[in-house]
């Protein structure tokens, strides 16, 4: 990366933007069946490829406006063994995929925008069970093994970074984190909270970040959260010490839905833009080391619109 301002991790005075909820707006905005909730897919057709790029668009129009860097992810929260089983694909066909969808993003990258240095992109990782419940828990062994061939893809294909994102127990954030640091791939944990602001497994953010840490010789370049509305985790970052000051990015819900509320949902929860932007800035001016912004499910190119009004002043 050329300068201070798009270097990564992103410096306490420099910002990301990021996209908002893809699957949630491929399906409710847009008609899309994605079946297990997975984009990956589209990247297999020239129609699908023109909707990713369509949805990108203007998330990286907003970066170039306001003058921060953009983080492009891959659509590949869902491109691991378990889930491509579910969809009839093999491993190798899953490892091909997560190769492709770094070149795509190279290639849309080199569409929309002039400077490369203020475009990263970066490998999505999803958990391997859902992520809303803690199922088939993993020990962190058994994640690094899990998640590492998604990974050495994303290494392969020459992504700048990686994301894990959803994650709801400790042992799997572990597991991704010393595989990423082992193939020298940049990498950072979201982990997502219920409305206690607690993981699924019960465990506390503050707990699961500082087990990380702890595990890993702190190899996350940072932390976020993602899919969590902020009024479920504004008390638990009231907090303050090492471990908070670890967090650099939000990726929230539009919702202030429960996820078991958001499961059985068959309309999509918008929420309030401008209530969402405000609270960023609320967040932001108590941890000002936040610098990652984006959304997660339910949100659109509203919500990024409406949290950089918030937080960023308009360039020029």
């Amino acid at each position: 990366m050329v300068g201070r301002r798009f270097a990564f991790p992103p410096s306490d005075d420099a910002i990301f933007l990021t996209d908002g909820g893809l699957e949630t707006t491929l399906v409710f905005h847009e008609g899309l069946d994605l079946p297990c909730f997975a984009a990956f897919p589209l990247l297999s057709s020239e129609d699908g490829r023109g909707r990713l790029e369509r949805y990108f668009e203007p998330y990286l129009r907003t970066a170039v406006e306001r003058d921060v860097g953009f983080i492009l992810d891959t659509p590949t929260w869902r491109a691991n063994a378990d889930w491509g089983a579910k969809l009839d694909i093999s491993p190798d066909e899953v490892a091909e995929v997560n190769r492709e969808a770094v070149r795509w993003a190279d290639s849309l990258r080199d569409r929309l925008s002039d400077e490369r240095d203020r475009v990263l992109i970066n490998g999505v990782v999803g958990p391997r069970g859902d992520g809303y419940r803690a199922d088939a828990r993993m020990t962190a062994k058994e994640a690094e093994a899990y998640h590492a061939p998604q990974l050495q893809a994303f290494r392969e294909a020459g992504a700048d970074m990686a994301s894990a994102l959803t994650l709801n127990y400790a042992e799997e954030a572990i597991g991704i984190a010393r595989a990423a640091s082992s193939l020298g791939l940049p990498v950072v944990i979201s982990f997502t909270l219920e409305t206690d602001g607690r993981l699924a497994a019960g465990e506390t953010l503050r707990s699961a970040i500082e087990q990380t840490d702890w595990e890993t010789g702190h190899a996350p370049a940072y932390y976020m959260i993602n899919c969590a509305h902020p009024t479920h985790f504004e008390g638990v970052l009231s907090e303050s010490g090492a471990w908070s000051r670890r967090i650099r990015g939000l990726r929230a819900n539009a919702s202030t839905k429960s996820h078991a509320e958001l499961d059985d949902s068959t309309e999509l929860d918008s929420g309030d833009p401008v209530d969402l932007g405000r609270r960023y800035r609320a967040l932001r001016q108590r941890m000002t080391q936040l610098s990652v912004l984006g959304g997660c499910c339910g949100t659109d190119h509203r919500h990024i619109a409406a949290i950089c009004e918030a937080c960023i002043p308009p360039s020029g």
